[in-house]
């Protein structure tokens, strides 16, 4: 490999939705007019999150779809609890979160006759399949880690460990011996420094 190119990797990627419980066929809304609408319950779903978050409750909530002049307005609100340690005192803990899906998906395939489209215009859209179905494994999956926090707390006022002998703080005194001081710097142990009015 020259010095420009770039690996790519050979791992597979792991579906976020493995059974397929976030992925709903809006043939029949497609066909509708602009304006109909559709609303799925979400229940009790675990998503593949990768290897470092993990679901503890699964995902509860409701999808909205909208069916508009270019293909569907989906939204919902979904919540569900992630696996996460305290980042003062490393207690496991649950969070519990709350996403929201704001998403335009477009057709892929003329609706009306199986014709594919020119995806190239926005290439980055969330695409319906060439079966009419909306997959949002991925999207929430994405939803999720955004919303993961980057230092969970057992609680606000979580003390954290004790820096002498990692015991938690919030169990109670923690008397240590005194450190031992260079014997050149103990004149310094009792200063103490003039104030200024």
């Amino acid at each position: 490999m020259s010095d420009g190119e770039v690996a790519e990797s050979t791992a597979p990627l792991r579906r976020a939705d493995p059974g397929g419980q976030l992925t709903f066929n809006v043939a029949r809304l497609l066909s509708e007019g602009h304006g109909a609408t559709r609303a799925y319950p979400v229940a009790g779903v675990m998503l593949d999150l990768g290897d470092d978050v993990r679901q503890s409750d699964p995902l509860e909530g409701t999808i909205h779809l909208s069916r508009t002049n270019r293909g569907l307005f989906v939204s919902g609100r979904l919540s569900t609890s992630l696996e996460e340690s305290c980042s003062r005192c490393l207690k496991a803990i649950e969070v519990p979160i709350t996403v929201e899906v704001d998403e335009e998906a477009l057709p892929s395939v003329d609706p009306a006759t199986g014709a594919p489209l020119d995806i190239t215009a926005e290439p980055d859209a969330l695409r319906l399949t060439d079966h009419h179905e909306l997959e949002l494994g991925e999207t929430v999956r994405q939803a999720i880690w955004l919303a993961e926090p980057i230092a969970p707390l057992c609680r606000p006022d979580c003390p954290g460990l004790c820096p002498e002998c990692g015991l938690e703080l919030s169990t109670g005194d923690h008397d240590h011996p005194s450190a031992e001081v260079d014997p050149r710097l103990e004149a310094l142990r009792g200063f103490v420094p003039d104030r200024e009015s």
